[in-house]
């Protein structure tokens, strides 16, 4: 398996499943940027498998693209792809260009301000902010009161190992967890008719 290449400019990640697999793409070296690493995401989408054809998902902190990439090779029917740093945002534009990934709909604003104006229901959502911004509960709690969870959605949401989960609603459940050096990923699943 590709391991990240790092550059003084950025990095190259591959994608590493679906119609893109083996498909390179170049990162920025932006601060608080790190793309999930492929073991991680391989796990990731072995978990999402049975629910990313034809998903419609939303990749919040989109990054490198890493995740919003891979959804949309695998076979999401539609991935929203927030992004607030001007260079990051860049390079994803171009990556979309030479993936021609049609299916991809790239947004420069910070994740709050999409949140207040999109439209749901979001089938698969990738919640992995810049560690030191500290959004997981803001973004979690803007996801559930404008409703823009489909019923059994996959919600992905990583941080750092040493930290406590983040406080989140509560009708997310958890599903599964795991640890990859100082990380810590998730998956919950949206029961909207769960009770406080």
């Amino acid at each position: 398996m590709a391991k990240q290449i790092k550059t003084s400019n950025g990095g190259v990640l591959r994608i590493i499943g679906g119609s893109w697999r083996g498909r390179k793409l170049n990162f920025p070296d932006v601060a608080g940027l790190r793309p999930t690493g492929d073991r991680v995401r391989e796990t990731v989408f072995n978990w999402l498998q049975p629910f990313i054809g034809g998903s419609r998902c939303l990749d919040l902190f989109a990054g490198s693209g890493a995740l919003g990439f891979e959804a949309a090779s695998r076979g999401a029917a539609a991935v929203d792809m927030v992004e607030a740093d001007s260079n990051a945002y860049r390079q994803l534009q171009s990556n979309a260009v030479l993936l021609q990934a049609e299916q991809c709909q790239l947004w420069h604003k910070q994740a709050q301000q999409f949140l207040l104006k999109a439209s749901g229901p979001f089938d698969i959502v990738f919640i992995d902010p810049p560690y030191q911004s500290a959004l997981w509960k803001e973004v979690a709690d803007l996801l559930v009161s404008r409703d823009l969870l489909s019923e059994g959605a996959r919600i992905y949401l990583e941080f750092p190992r040493r930290q406590l989960m983040p406080g989140l609603p509560v009708q997310w459940q958890l599903l599964k967890e795991k640890q990859a050096g100082d990380v810590k990923y998730c998956l919950f699943e949206n029961q909207s008719g769960a009770s406080e």
